[in-house]
């Protein structure tokens, strides 16, 4: 093929893998990967890198592809370290192509040089390496493209030293096909279709890697053909069940007695795409014993670590469309359909109950909610349904905040022909809230809807339910976040009457332009679990 640079070669196979919208902060270490950038590359510049790689996680989930993430060394990787967490937890298939320094000059720990860089990102990344030579450096960002976007998907890492990308290569550019999902065990998916068969009050537990893979359709027609009714497993990051369909039963909570009790009234739990299960907080021991699980996983870390059920290992869709052309349709009564209280009055303070019915009534139809409102997600579950069976909700799963309003921008930029409307606590909203730059740069159809409450509420409730008192590093209010907004470039507006809301919030879903809702929300919110 003729020699050509190690950067020519790298950008002829980023074209081929579909990876040229890139999502950066660069450095000077950066500089060579990026000169002469071409035309038919899009460079998305975040202004932190904690915000970087949430925006292309929101980018990634939402078009269902992998994305390239252009990061700044050692100091740039440290930054973005907490969202890289939060990509891995949502197994994201990021590419995270880091600068370092110049290879002559590593031996004495030159300024802005990552020392053992590949394993600076563990263990929260699939695969990490920084190449032996600079010919090997397209071949190590082909590995990684592999490994990202194999079941379970999560990022990757590799490091580029700067001198690299100047260098001449012979070699072939590596050529492959993405590796797709499996199916099941034949004999195990059938034991499993047998004991469905036989249950008499069977569940099924929704977890985000239904969605993840597309598969929600198919989840649906499963519970369809065996009446079951269907749970969402706690903390979930994705809509893996449609919220107004009759078999819809509600939510599991992180916390064992309160799963235990909810899922006694069935005979058999058929756990898809999640753990068995996630838990937040710990109040003891159950008393109830679980019924008998069966999961459905691709991750044999979550396969392996259950306490107790079946494992069966496979991509979600492959899986359940195995099991459904498997099991009987019965004749069990359908469970009761999920009741949902009605909508509140409007009241000053604004309860967060009503933010969310008020949103439920004005948000446009398809759209996208990408939520991070931690002392209120039940009051979200019990008044925002999420309808829609195509990657409908996006949330963090990793508990580390700042997540969703830059995932909100990437999120919009994947998917222009649906608005996105990003639901966000005012505590969770500065960790990355510069990405409001990015979202007026780019003039993305988002809109950021802050819910202030002037606390770190979940921290608050959580410390005086297990009897703490006097708890410091709780307390926010004074924060103008429409001033914010509007000093980056994004239309903004604040709301304390709640006759307001709900023209205000019609107004910015109408609007193309990013913009921002600043709703004083009642700061006494008082129940997490």
């Amino acid at each position: 093929m003729g020699t050509r640079t190690v950067r020519t070669a790298t950008r002829e196979l980023l074209r081929e893998l579909g990876l040229t919208t890139i999502f950066g902060n660069p450095g000077t270490t950066e500089i060579p990967f990026l000169t002469g950038w071409p035309d038919d590359f899009t460079y998305v510049l975040g202004l932190q890198e904690a915000g970087v790689v949430a925006m292309a996680d929101g980018y990634s989930q939402a078009s269902r592809q992998p994305v390239l993430v252009n990061l700044h060394s050692a100091g740039g990787v440290g930054h973005s370290l907490g969202h890289v967490f939060t990509a891995y937890r949502n197994r994201t298939p990021l590419i995270i192509l880091a600068g370092q320094q110049t290879r002559s000059l590593l031996p004495d720990e030159p300024f802005l040089g990552a020392v053992e860089a590949a394993n600076f990102p563990k263990p929260y990344v699939k695969w990490s390496c920084e190449p032996a030579r600079a010919e090997d450096v397209p071949a190590a960002i082909a590995h990684a493209y592999h490994v990202a976007t194999q079941a379970p998907q999560g990022p990757v890492f590799v490091s580029v030293p700067a001198d690299d990308w100047d260098a001449e290569t012979g070699k072939p550019i590596p050529r492959r096909p993405r590796i797709p999902g499996y199916g099941p065990d034949p004999d195990a998916i059938q034991g499993l279709a047998d004991a469905l068969d036989a249950s008499e009050r069977p569940a099924i537990v929704a977890g985000g890697a239904v969605d993840h893979d597309g598969a929600v359709p198919d989840l649906v027609a499963l519970a369809e053909r065996l009446d079951a009714g269907v749970w969402v497993a706690p903390m979930s990051g994705r809509c893996s069940f449609p919220e107004d369909h009759p078999l819809f039963l509600g939510f599991l909570q992180p916390e064992r007695i309160l799963a235990a009790r909810t899922l006694a009234e069935h005979d058999l739990v058929l756990v898809a795409g999640a753990p068995a299960f996630l838990y937040h907080v710990h109040r003891g021991e159950a008393e109830d014993a679980l019924p008998p699980l069966y999961l459905l996983s691709d991750d044999e870390q979550v396969l392996a670590r259950a306490a107790e059920g079946t494992g069966i290992r496979t991509t979600l869709k492959l899986g359940i469309r195995a099991l459904t052309e498997r099991v009987s349709a019965g004749d069990r009564t359908a469970p009761k359909p999920l009741v949902r209280p009605e909508k509140p009055v409007a009241t000053t303070p604004i309860t967060a109950e009503y933010a969310y019915a008020t949103l439920s009534e004005t948000l446009p139809d398809n759209g996208i909610v990408v939520e991070e409102t931690p002392s209120h997600r039940n009051i979200l579950h019990d008044y925002l349904p999420i309808t829609s069976t195509d990657t409908g909700f996006l949330t963090g799963t990793s508990g580390t905040l700042g997540y969703s309003l830059p995932a909100a921008i990437g999120a919009a930029m994947a998917r222009p022909d649906r608005k996105v409307v990003a639901v966000l606590g005012d505590g969770s909203s500065m960790y990355c809230v510069q990405a409001l730059w990015t979202a007026a740069r780019q003039n993305v159809p988002v809109t950021f809807v802050v819910l202030d409450n002037a606390q770190y509420a979940a921290v608050r409730i959580l410390g005086q339910t297990a009897d703490g008192s006097k708890l410091p590093g709780t307390d926010l209010g004074g924060i103008d976040f429409a001033a914010l907004a509007m000093g980056m470039g994004v239309h903004a507006v604040t709301v304390t009457e709640g006759a307001e809301l709900a023209p205000t919030l019609a107004s910015a879903f109408s609007d193309p332009r990013p913009a921002l809702v600043h709703v004083h929300v009642d700061p006494n919110p008082t129940a997490l679990y």
